[in-house]
C-alpha cells in the first residue's frame, strides 16, 4: 500500500542506513512492487473525510520546509476523484505563505492524525490552487463560518499508515461530551426520583 510512497520517500542516505541496520530487504521488496502511485482505496477516504484538522508542509521558496495546520468541521478535507483530494482555502492572516511555496514547488507533505484511535495517514502529493468561484464554494462546508478564499487541489502521489507507538490518545471536547451525555443524564434523573422521594415524606 505504501509502496510509491516509500519509493519517492527514500534517498541514498536513508536506504544506505537501512541497510547498515538490517532492514533495507524488506524496504527494497516494497519499493519493487512501486507503481506511478498508491491508489487511494474507501479505507484512507473515510479517514480523511473523518478529520477537523490536519498539517500540512510545503517547501518554502527558500528552501526551508514549513509546516501549516489547516483546520475546519469534519469533512473538509475530502477525496474529490481517484486519487484526488481537495479542500477551501479559508482567509486567514494574509501571508500568502503555502500559496507562494506551492506555486514554486507544488509537492507537499499531509499529517493527518486520529488521536482517540491513535491512528495516523502521511501523505504526499502535488498541489495546486484555483480562484475558480463554483470549485471554492464546491468545497467550502455547508454553513462553517468561515470565507474560502481560492480551491486546494492535491494529486496523490503516495500514502503511508504509521503505527499507533507513542500516540498519546487526545480527545475533542464534543467526543467528551457525547461520551459523558448519559451519565449527565442519569445524574438528572436520579436528582429527580431523590427530590420525589423527599417530596413524599411525611
Amino acid at each position: 500500500m505504501a509502496q510509491t510512497f516509500l519509493k519517492t520517500m527514500f534517498g541514498p542516505g536513508s536506504r544506505a542506513l537501512q541497510a547498515l541496520d538490517g532492514s533495507r530487504a524488506s524496504y527494497a521488496r516494497m519499493e519493487a512492487q512501486a507503481g506511478e502511485a498508491d491508489l487511494l482505496t474507501d479505507r484512507e477516504a473515510d479517514f480523511i473525510a473523518a478529520r477537523d484538522s490536519f498539517y500540512m508542509a510545503s517547501i518554502s521558496e527558500e528552501g526551508w520546509p514549513y509546516l501549516q495546520h489547516r483546520g475546519g468541521p469534519p469533512g473538509f478535507l475530502r477525496r474529490l476523484s481517484g486519487n484526488r483530494i481537495g479542500f477551501a482555502d479559508y482567509q486567514g492572516n494574509r501571508q500568502f505563505l503555502s500559496i507562494a511555496n506551492v506555486a514554486r514547488d507544488d509537492r507537499i507533505c499531509l499529517f493527518l492524525i486520529d488521536y482517540p484511535t491513535r491512528r495516523r495517514l502521511k501523505l504526499i502529493g502535488h498541489a495546486h490552487t484555483s480562484d475558480d468561484p463554483e470549485q471554492v464554494a464546491a468545497l467550502m462546508p455547508p454553513g462553517y463560518a468561515a470565507r474560502g478564499e481560492r480551491a486546494f487541489v492535491i494529486d496523490i502521489v503516495g500514502f503511508d499508515w504509521n503505527c499507533p507507538q507513542h500516540i498519546m490518545p487526545r480527545f475533542t471536547a464534543a467526543s467528551v461530551e457525547a461520551a459523558t451525555q448519559p451519565l449527565h443524564e442519569e445524574i438528572a434523573r436520579l436528582r429527580d426520583r431523590i427530590s420525589a422521594l423527599q417530596g413524599a415524606r411525611p
